[in-house]
């Protein structure tokens, strides 16, 4: 069965029904309107205007003589980390927008600007400037989230507005192949179009997880969402806040799994005066190792040489004709959109 990869939404758990299950165990709260009372003020809805395609077969509008390409609206959520209004969303949500519209929670709405998006973690910032102090979220350690936890999970379904539902972190560490560097927090909460970028909340209504992703067989919700974890957003969020960017390393090839399923990355391809291929490394050599660790696929490599910063001296264990040596390497910057 071919699973698939969507964005997020969420579904209201029945008020009833939470409180029962909550209810039965010793210190689970009879209710969860205190946290979301408090954490209400910091979920956003977003709004993305963007310019698309000829949807429908419709011929796009002429104006002053030029085809003015039609308008499409999507909607995501995010969250607010600062009283001066930087908002934390998922890159998929403000990706090639024209406009970006922020909703309060209390209705105000605002035009943001990007601040910084980085593709590889799905993580974007973007800034609203209110006339009055806004209501941050913090975040929370995800490294002491625990498999049956509860968590609170909000959002924009379908732009309906702010929305809460209840579950429970069922797994962790899930790599979806949704990008090298996203091991997620798996959710029980069933999610739907619309909660991109929300934040997942603790019982003590810190941050742990961003909602980003579902699996679904068919295309609509099964029960089964994913969060980036705080632990590896907040680094990236202050970085994007900082500098507007992820400095990532990069060394100028594509690469591809080995075919007879061994270890290593199959270079595929050079970029020509790229760092790889001022090293000397030519096409369908494996590399094998980074600064001696063992690199187990091409999804490994891009992990081991983006994570580093550009500039640094790493040592690559190459396969080449079934000998294997060690070449040095520069590394590069790696360029926005491009692979590794």
């Amino acid at each position: 069965m071919r699973w698939r990869f969507l964005a997020l939404g969420l579904w209201l758990a029945c008020p009833a029904l939470a409180s029962a299950q909550l209810g039965g165990f010793p210190g689970a709260p009879h209710s969860l309107s205190p946290l979301v009372k408090a954490v209400a003020p910091s979920v956003v809805g977003i709004t993305v205007t963007e310019a698309s395609g000829d949807p429908g077969g419709k011929r796009a509008p002429v104006r002053g003589g030029k085809a003015t390409p039609p308008l499409t609206e999507a909607a995501g959520s995010g969250f607010i980390v600062s009283t001066d209004g930087m908002i934390v969303t998922n890159d998929h949500v403000i990706a090639g927008a024209a406009k970006i519209m922020v909703t309060l929670d209390d209705g105000e709405k605002f035009t943001a600007k990007l601040i910084g998006a980085d593709d590889l973690t799905d993580i974007a910032v973007v800034k609203i400037s209110p006339s009055h102090p806004l209501r941050p979220a913090h975040w929370a350690d995800s490294s002491k989230v625990q498999i049956g936890d509860w968590v609170l999970a909000a959002g924009n379904p379908f732009a309906l507005g702010n929305s809460f539902t209840l579950g429970i972190v069922s797994a962790e560490g899930r790599d979806i192949g949704e990008g090298p560097f996203n091991h997620f927090l798996q959710l029980d909460a069933p999610i739907n179009p619309g909660n991109s970028g929300g934040p997942a909340f603790n019982m003590e209504g810190g941050v742990i997880g961003i909602n980003s992703a579902i699996v679904s067989p068919s295309g609509g919700s099964v029960g089964i969402g994913f969060a980036i974890p705080s632990n590896s957003a907040a680094p990236i969020v202050a970085e994007l806040i900082a500098h507007g960017a992820v400095a990532r390393g990069w060394l100028g090839v594509s690469v591809a799994d080995p075919q007879d399923g061994s270890q290593g990355a199959v270079i595929t391809g050079l970029e020509a005066g790229g760092p790889a291929d001022r090293a000397g490394l030519m096409q369908s050599e494996v590399i094998m190792t980074v600064n001696g660790e063992a690199i187990a696929g091409a999804e490994a490599l891009t992990r081991a040489i983006a994570s580093m910063p550009p500039g640094r001296k790493v040592v690559l264990g190459v396969r080449r004709n079934a000998h294997i040596f060690h070449l040095p390497v520069i590394v590069g910057r790696r360029p926005v959109q491009i692979g590794e």
